[in-house]
C-alpha cells in the first residue's frame, strides 16, 4: 500500500492544496516561503504528536474572515448548523492505495468502510473543528459590532479573544470515509491512524555544530534510538543479543563500583550522632551509584572518528558535510530498525526530509537524490532479512543541483501567490510536474531535464530570470542591470531580486517557454535578430539587418508564429508585440528611428557606442567588420572590468526596465505564514 494523495485546508499557506506523492521519493522545490515548511509542520502534528493541536496562527490568514462572518450570522441567531458551516476548519484528506489480492492490510483495514470490491482506495480524514454544542460559548461575553462599520481596534479585539478559545474549544477528529459514498464515515481513534502511517522526520536545521561552538553529540543521540529499538521485545534477534552483551558489561562494572566507589564515598557522610541532637535516631544513610545501558549512552558516550596514536577525533572534528551525511544515513537507519520493531508493523513509513543540500557539496547532493530510492531495498536487503520497507520519502529542497537530478516527474512545484484583491492573504498552489507542461511534447520535456541538469539551471527557485544567447550578454549582464539601477534610482531593482540567468542560444530559448509559463517566472528572453538572406545558391546565409529577408532565430519565428517572418517587419513591431502574460521577447533595434540595426549583440553594442569604436557616426557595415574582430569572451570582459563607461543598447535597457518593474508577488511582510 501506499499514500496516494494528499488534499489539504486552511492550514497556515496550504489553504486549499491536492499533493500526489510518488511510490519511493517526492522532491518538492519552490521559493522560499512557499509552503513546503507548512507541510512538514502540519505531518509532525499529525503522526508525531500525541494529539494535534492548533492554534488561530496555524489556519490560513484567507480563513480569517469566516471566524467573523460565523460570528455575525451568530449575531443574527442563524441556525447552528449553518454557523458551523461558516466556521473554518483545518482538514486533511489521506488518499490510501492498496491491491486487492494484498493478504494482510493490518491497521489499515479499519480505514476500509466501503461495500465495492472492486475499490482499491481507502479514505483518511483529519478536522481540527469547534466541538459539537460549543458555538454559543465559543461566541460568548462578545461585544456586538456593527458588521459594516468594525474599526482596526475592535478587529483586534475580537480575533484576540478567538485566539485563545480555539484550543479550548476546538478538537482534531479523524474519520474513515467512504470513497465511494463520503456520507458514509467512521470515527477512529488516534492510535488507528500510527498503525497506518509511521513517520520519520529529519530536519533542516539539526544542529550540526562547528567546533567553535558547544558540541551537541549529535550522532550520539542517533546511536542511543538505535540502542533503544535493539533492546526492543520485537526487535531483530541479532540486535537484542547485543543490547543484553551490553548490559552485561554494565553489570560487571556495577560491581566493581558496588565494592569500591560506593565504600570510599561512604566516607564521606557525617555520622549524625556527632550532632548531638537529643531523639535524632542516625537514618543510616548509605550511597548507591546505579549505571545502565541508556544512562551510559545518555550522558557519557560519545560518536568519534577513528584517529592514529590512538587518539580518536570528536564528532565535531569532521566536516560538516560528511556529519550531515553522516547523520541523515543513521537516522534513515532509526527509523528503519523502528519500524522492525513495531509488533503490528505500519503500512506505511511516510519519512520527511527537509534540505538535505545542508553543507553538501553539489556532487554529494546529486548522488544523494540518485541513491535515495535505492536505501529502502538496501536495508532490507543487508539488515532486515527481506523485510520490505513500505517507506515513502518526501524531500524538500532549495539545491538546484538535487533538484534538477530527480525525475521531473517525482517533482512537486510549490508556488505561493497573493489574493487578488488583498496582497497580504497568500496562499500556495501545488504544481505537479507529472501532469505535463501544457502541450510539452515527450521530447521537449527529456530536453529541458538533460538541459538543467547539465547547467544546474535555478530556474525553479528563481523570482524571475533572464534568458540570454551567449558569453557575452551572460558576462556584460550584471553591469548593464547596474547602469540602468543607477539612471533610475527609485525604479525596483533587479539587483535585488533573486534573477536566474540561463544561457540558452536562439534555437532551444522557445523550448523553456511552458516551462516558464508553468512556473510563472516572469521572463525576459534576450536573443538575437539574425537576418539572412538568399545567395546565388538559393541558400539563406548571415547579412547585415538592412538586406535581411528572414531570420534564421528559431526563437523569434516561434514567438510571432512566422517562419517567414522578415527583419523590417521585426524592427516595426511594438512593445506590445513582444510581450505575451509574463513574457517579454527582446532582440536588437535602432538606437533610434532611421539608424542602423545590428544582427548581433556585438553590432548592437557597437552602435550604441559606436564613438567608443572610433566610429564617425553609427555605421550598419562598419560595426559588422569590427564585431568580427573581436573575440566574444575578450570583448565582454573587455567592457565588464576595463572599460566600463558605456551605454546599454536600446532593446536590453527596455527589457530589463520591463522586467525590473514587473511584480511578481506582494513583497512579503512579516506577518506572512510559511
Amino acid at each position: 500500500m501506499r499514500l496516494h494523495k494528499i488534499e489539504i485546508k486552511n492550514f497556515r499557506l496550504l489553504t486549499k492544496i491536492q499533493l500526489l506523492l510518488e511510490e519511493q521519493a517526492t522532491v518538492i522545490v519552490g521559493r522560499n516561503n512557499s509552503g513546503k515548511t507548512s507541510l512538514t509542520e502540519l505531518f509532525r502534528r499529525l503522526l508525531a504528536d500525541t494529539t494535534p493541536s492548533f492554534r488561530l496562527e496555524d489556519f490560513s490568514l484567507s480563513a480569517h474572515e469566516d471566524f467573523w462572518t460565523a460570528f455575525c450570522a451568530q449575531q443574527e441567531a442563524k441556525e447552528e448548523d449553518e454557523i458551523r458551516r461558516l466556521l473554518p476548519s483545518i482538514e486533511v484528506k489521506l488518499t490510501i492505495a492498496y491491491e486487492k489480492e494484498a493478504s494482510d492490510l493490518g491497521g489499515l483495514g479499519e480505514c476500509i468502510i466501503d461495500l465495492d470490491p472492486n475499490c482499491t482506495e481507502a479514505i483518511v480524514q483529519i478536522c481540527y473543528q469547534l466541538r459539537d454544542g460549543d458555538i454559543a460559548s465559543f461566541f460568548a461575553d462578545l461585544p456586538k459590532f456593527e458588521s459594516g462599520n468594525l474599526e482596526d481596534s475592535q478587529r483586534m479585539a475580537f480575533f484576540r479573544t478567538i485566539r485563545d478559545r480555539i484550543p479550548k474549544h476546538f478538537l482534531s477528529a479523524v474519520l474513515a470515509v467512504d470513497p465511494i459514498d463520503p456520507t458514509n464515515s467512521k470515527t477512529l481513534d488516534w492510535a488507528t491512524l500510527r498503525r497506518v502511517i509511521a513517520s520519520g522526520f529529519i530536519n533542516a536545521q539539526r544542529g550540526l555544530d562547528d567546533v567553535t561552538n558547544k558540541e551537541r553529540d549529535v550522532l550520539g543521540k542517533v546511536l542511543e534510538a538505535l540502542l533503544q529499538n535493539a533492546m526492543s521485545d520485537s526487535a531483530d534477534e541479532k540486535d537484542r543479543k547485543i543490547a543484553k552483551e551490553l548490559e552485561i558489561a554494565v553489570q560487571g562494572i556495577q560491581t566493581g563500583i558496588d565494592t569500591g566507589f560506593n565504600q570510599q564515598l561512604q566516607a564521606l557522610l557525617p555520622a549524625f550522632s556527632l550532632f548531638g541532637y537529643p531523639g535524632f535516631a542516625d537514618p543510616g544513610l548509605r550511597t548507591e551509584t546505579t549505571l545502565d545501558v541508556e544512562r551510559l549512552l545518555t550522558n557519557h558516550t560519545k560518536v568519534h572518528y577513528a584517529g592514529v596514536n590512538g587518539i580518536n577525533l570528536p564528532e565535531a572534528y569532521n566536516g560538516l558535510g560528511a556529519r550531515n551525511l553522516i547523520f541523515i544515513l543513521l537516522k534513515l537507519l532509526e527509523f528503519y530498525k523502528g519500524y522492525l520493531t513495531q509488533k503490528t508493523a505500519p503500512g506505511i513509513h511516510l519519512v520527511f526530509i527537509e534540505e538535505p543540500e545542508v553543507h553538501l557539496h553539489p556532487q554529494m547532493q546529486e548522488v544523494f537524490i540518485g541513491q535515495l530510492s535505492q536505501i529502502a531495498a538496501e536495508f532490507s536487503k543487508t539488515i532486515g532479512n527481506g523485510c520490505k520497507w513500505p517507506v515513502q520519502f518526501v524531500v524538500t529542497t532549495h539545491s538546484s543541483h538535487l533538484a534538477n537530478k530527480a525525475p521531473f516527474d517525482a517533482m512537486r512545484y510549490f508556488l505561493s501567490s497573493a489574493n487578488s484583491s488583498t496582497a497580504n492573504l497568500r496562499s500556495t498552489e501545488i504544481k505537479d510536474l507529472r501532469a505535463g507542461l501544457g502541450g510539452s511534447t515527450k521530447e521537449n520535456l527529456e530536453f529541458l531535464q538533460k538541459y538543467m541538469t547539465l547547467t544546474r539551471c535555478d530556474l525553479l527557485f528563481a523570482d524571475k530570470a533572464v534568458l540570454i544567447e551567449g558569453t557575452s550578454e551572460r558576462l556584460l549582464l550584471p553591469k548593464m542591470i547596474e547602469k540602468i539601477e543607477a539612471e533610475q534610482l527609485k525604479a525596483p531593482k533587479l539587483s535585488t531580486q533573486y534573477i536566474s540567468v540561463v544561457e540558452v542560444g536562439g534555437a532551444y530559448a522557445h523550448l523553456f517557454f511552458p516551462l516558464l509559463e508553468f512556473l510563472e517566472v516572469p521572463t525576459l528572453v534576450i536573443t538575437d535578430l539574425d537576418a539572412t538572406r538568399k545567395n546565388a545558391n538559393n541558400r539563406y546565409v548571415a547579412c547585415k539587418v538592412s538586406e535581411g529577408q528572414r531570420t534564421s532565430n528559431a526563437c523569434i519565428k516561434a514567438w510571432f508564429k512566422s517562419p517567414e517572418i522578415t527583419p523590417d517587419d521585426l524592427v516595426k513591431k511594438t512593445e506590445a508585440d513582444k510581450i505575451v502574460d509574463i513574457l517579454r521577447l527582446a532582440y536588437e533595434v535602432p538606437e533610434s528611428p532611421g539608424a542602423p540595426c545590428g544582427r548581433s549583440f556585438e553590432e548592437a553594442f557597437i552602435l550604441a557606442n559606436f564613438a567608443l569604436f572610433d566610429m564617425a557616426e553609427p555605421s550598419e557595415d562598419e560595426a559588422g567588420e569590427k564585431a568580427k574582430e573581436e573575440g566574444k569572451a575578450d570583448f565582454a570582459l573587455k567592457f565588464a572590468i576595463d572599460k566600463t563607461t558605456w551605454t546599454v543598447p536600446r532593446y536590453i535597457s527596455e527589457g530589463l526596465r520591463w522586467l525590473a518593474q514587473l511584480k511578481r508577488v506582494p513583497d512579503i511582510q512579516a506577518t506572512a505564514q510559511t
